[in-house]
């Protein structure tokens, strides 16, 4: 967490300095922010505040601050402003005009009142009103007004508070297939908790409708075990996992599935029916896959591949890689990705087989051989994601500090990287399988459900647009 440093003047006013009609004011925006933080530092979760559907549905249809976070503007202007540095307030009552809501515009204005000699009370009038000059907020306020003068520099030392709401940004997620067709997904072999979960959760979504394909008497055990509803959800049984895999894929093979997902098999089980030259789902294609990132810390999405399937990519392997990664952004709504080659450097080196590739493929996609995208490499992580880094090390590029696709040289250092943006930087996460017949939902067995489910989305996305352009 970063600090962020402030110098302000600090003046106030004594109990003797202040004057009957004497005022001060401060403008402040309510931003969604404020909201949660105020939730959280009060624990007052009143939905008609902090649940959007449930606001939507209330008297105000739309979320709403709490009372309060008016009110305590009051204190901070009391408290910072006027009178200032040694204020302790004694007494308040406000009276709540009208709601204030995400975007409003408020200005507090404090007015003495009234002067208590014996004690060196003073009243004040309390006024909040929003950018239309309506009152929102009314009341008075008694402070014990400073005895002693305070006027000096002072530095103020305040992390910054960042909201990192990954439940939102799972729900976002979700709402990328809101209205579209549920797609028929074969799920090969879901027999752990949160394998099964995943796809449950899914079609309790409305994103696919799974064929779970497995030993039946194991699923369903597991379901029974963990409270996890089947009904309406159909169940291929097989006699083990290596069966499983092979009825999944041959049920994509008929029709039956437009998606196929890994369920707590091992990966090379399930591919291995996938890339069978007989009664595979291979296409002229390289296959490779894309973990597609959500990182609070970063500006847009971000896509890395290939961290799973290919092992040591060659020159040929990387074209169909990336190709597959621009295809997938332009599908989720990303015109023109930006697609960083990452190697170590960010100048061509002899000896690094990574920066000559990334050199290579930059002068490929300006022959056209990787179409729609803009490249740039060889660049390393820094110079990718931080355009502060890029500018220090003087790397003028449309690419560098905005990359939306993350190019690595091969899987141990992709797989490094995502593992790190997911369990790090809590990074929403969702893997796929591209450049097959249809997409593969692969996740590792150690992943949550919801990551399940948001790879589903995902899965979907793609499965729709071969819908579109007649490829099921």
């Amino acid at each position: 967490m970063r600090e962020t440093s402030e110098e302000r003047y600090l003046i106030n006013k004594t109990y003797d300095e202040i004057r009957i009609g004497d005022s001060s004011s401060l403008t402040r925006t309510l931003m969604p922010e404020d909201v949660k933080l105020f939730a959280i530092l009060t624990g007052d979760f009143n939905p008609s505040v902090v649940d959007p559907a449930f606001s939507e549905s209330g008297m105000f249809r739309e979320v709403i601050a709490h009372g309060m976070w008016s009110g305590s503007l009051i204190s901070t202007v009391l408290g910072t402003q006027f009178p200032g540095p040694g204020t302790i307030l004694v007494d308040q009552g406000l009276h709540f005009a009208r709601p204030v809501t995400i975007g409003d515009i408020i200005t507090v204005t404090v007015t003495a009142k009234q002067k208590f000699d014996h004690n060196k009370h003073v009243v004040f009038d309390c006024v909040c009103t929003n950018q239309e000059g309506l009152q929102v907020v009314r009341g008075t306020a008694e402070v014990l007004a400073p005895a002693e003068k305070v006027s000096h520099l002072q530095v103020v030392h305040m992390p910054e508070v960042r909201i990192d709401d990954k439940y939102e940004r799972y729900t976002q997620m979700l709402n990328r297939v809101k209205g579209l067709e549920p797609i028929p997904t074969a799920v090969a072999h879901p027999c752990d908790r949160e394998s099964l979960r995943g796809p449950v959760i899914a079609f309790q979504a409305g994103i696919i409708e799974p064929i779970l394909v497995g030993p039946e008497n194991k699923i369903r055990a597991v379901a029974e075990e963990f409270g996890i509803d089947l009904h309406g959800i159909r169940i291929v049984n097989a006699a083990h996992s290596h069966d499983s895999a092979a009825i999944a894929v041959s049920l994509v093979r008929t029709g039956d599935a437009e998606a196929l997902m890994k369920g707590s098999l091992h990966t090379d089980e399930l591919m291995g029916e996938v890339v069978s030259r007989a009664n595979g789902l291979r296409t002229s294609r390289r296959i490779s896959h894309v973990f597609l990132m959500d990182v609070p810390t970063y500006h847009r999405p971000l896509m890395i591949t290939d961290a799973a399937i290919n092992i040591a990519p060659t020159l040929e392997d990387k074209v169909d890689i990336i190709q597959n990664a621009i295809d997938l952004a332009h599908i989720i709504g990303i015109p023109e990705p930006k697609v960083a080659i990452l190697s170590a450097v960010e100048t061509v080196n002899p000896k690094i087989q990574s920066t000559l590739d990334a050199a290579a493929l930059c002068k490929m996609a300006d022959r056209g051989q990787i179409r729609g995208g803009i490249l740039d490499g060889p660049l390393a992580f820094d110079n990718a994601v931080s355009i502060v880094a890029a500018k220090t090390k003087g790397i003028k590029s449309a690419v560098a500090g905005h990359a939306e696709i993350l190019v690595v040289p091969d899987l141990e250092s992709g797989n490094m990287v995502a593992k790190q943006l997911e369990y790090l930087a809590n990074a929403l996460t969702a893997g796929i399988v591209l450049g097959t017949r249809v997409p593969i939902v692969l996740t590792s067995r150690a992943d949550s459900a919801e990551t399940r489910t948001a790879s589903c989305v995902i899965a979907a996305l793609v499965a729709h647009a071969n819908r579109k352009n007649g490829n099921v």
